[in-house]
């Protein structure tokens, strides 16, 4: 039916009025709303309808609290209402019952529902049977809205009150549908050592209800969830644009941090919301070029600089995704890559790996093999490293090994990272090749 059919119930629409609501939203498709609201109580057992929810509220997290008298009011019952009124639904709980159809010419059919399919078909006082086609139903009139249909998700509560009056009471419960992530948004100079740097939060909701003028909060870290629902990912394309002052103030709170953006922000259903995280920021940056056959043949391009306030930021930033830009000879910007990075305190080294690198090639091969018995080994191992590039460059080369291992010879200075982790840092000049040759003795 391209006209939507009319309703001659009034009495749900009364009572929505919204209050004051504090949204916390957490990374993984979560968040906790608090909202207030001023209702008038009698006393003793007293039923309340509680409109406006989300449609993906968690019932069973729903907690009620007396503002203006501490333990006034007690929830007895609840009932989570969520069958919304719709087309389909109004006329399968009108099947036996009457109701009223004009067409598209003007006749007008009042009888009892009798079936529904691609025609309906009634039967009136008489006993006549009409089928009307649906395409050609202009409207249809129902006497009432049926039990057990709402307009928009409610909670149904029998309370106990003490004492009657006007309270202001405070609902706190559990969503699903509300989710945030940080973006951020860095431009390299010209010469790839300083990096311009900003963070953004985006905020997206489809939990099925908006919150105007919210008091925003967003908590960083992995609260455990029982069966949470994995995060959904938004995208923000790059916009060139200057950040204004900070508009998030953060604490650490338990084991995560707490962003709280210090001015109300609504935030409407089905929207994303962009929000500044943190003035631009110009940091020192230090190229970084890794060559590691282990896991890949390429050589890597990576982006590190040190969440510092000496470098300009020093502040913890939350998990998200960085993309970086340079301008090019035109003073055009270009995307040069993108990276996630994870929660990162304030003095601790971010790497952003951009990707890799078209003019260096990195190439290991196995020179000699011995075996020593069961449990031992020796080999010798060639990498060589070359550079097509204008500029002298450094590459470090990472090599993975195995068991109780010892170097016996080598051609470069080398350092032992870790059990299993060597390195070498090596200068190659312009259209140059250096050739890395290296014994080590393994013992299982």
């Amino acid at each position: 039916m391209k006209n939507f059919l009319t309703l001659l119930a009034t009495v749900w629409l009364t009572g929505t009025a919204l209050g004051q609501f504090y949204v916390t939203v957490y990374n993984n498709d979560l968040a906790l709303v608090k909202e207030r609201r001023e209702v008038q109580l009698g006393s003793g057992r007293t039923s309340y309808r509680f409109e406006n929810v989300p449609g993906k509220i968690d019932p069973t997290s729903v907690h009620l609290a007396d503002i203006t008298n501490p333990g006034n009011v007690t929830i007895l019952e609840q009932n989570y209402e969520y069958d919304l009124v719709s087309e389909e639904k109004l006329l399968e709980r009108y099947l036996g019952k009457e109701i009223t159809i004009v067409t598209k010419e003007e006749k007008q059919f009042t009888g009892t529902l009798l079936a529904l399919s691609n025609n309906i078909i009634l039967k009136d006082d008489l006993g006549k049977i009409f089928i009307v086609k649906q395409d050609g139903i202009r409207n249809i009139l129902f006497p009432s809205l049926p039990e057990g249909l709402v307009i928009r998700p409610s909670l149904f509560w029998l309370l106990e009150v003490g004492k009657a009056g006007k309270d202001k009471l405070e609902i706190s419960y559990l969503t699903n549908g509300i989710s945030w992530e940080a973006k951020y948004v860095a431009v390299a100079d010209k010469e790839d050592k300083r990096l311009s740097f900003d963070g953004w939060v985006t905020v997206n909701n489809n939990c099925g209800m908006s919150f105007p003028e919210a008091h925003l909060k967003l908590v960083a870290g992995e609260p455990h969830i029982v069966k949470a629902r994995p995060p959904r990912g938004v995208l923000m394309e790059y916009a060139k644009t200057t950040a204004a002052e900070p508009q998030f103030t953060e604490e650490a709170f338990f084991e995560y941090h707490l962003y709280t953006l210090e001015r109300p922000a609504t935030i409407l259903d089905n929207q994303i919301k962009e929000l500044s995280l943190f003035p631009t920021a110009n940091v020192e940056v230090k190229k970084i070029y890794t060559f590691e056959a282990a896991r890949d043949s390429k050589v890597r391009t990576e982006l590190e600089f040190k969440n510092s306030k000496e470098a300009g930021l020093g502040i913890p930033l939350p998990h998200g995704k960085v993309r970086v830009y340079k301008e090019d000879s035109e003073g055009m910007l270009q995307f040069i890559g993108e990276d996630e990075i994870d929660h990162t305190p304030k003095d601790e080294k971010v790497k952003v790996y951009v990707g890799n690198a078209f003019d260096l090639v990195g190439e290991r091969i196995r020179k000699d093999f011995k075996s020593l018995g069961d449990r031992g080994s020796e080999e010798t191992i060639s990498i060589k490293l070359r550079n097509h590039k204008r500029e002298q460059v450094e590459i470090q080369v990472l090599e993975r090994l195995w068991g109780d291992w010892m170097i016996t010879s080598s051609t470069h200075r080398y350092e032992k990272k870790d059990a299993n982790t060597l390195r070498f840092v090596v200068s190659v000049l312009p259209d140059r090749e250096e050739e890395i040759i290296y014994t080590v003795r393994s013992k299982w």
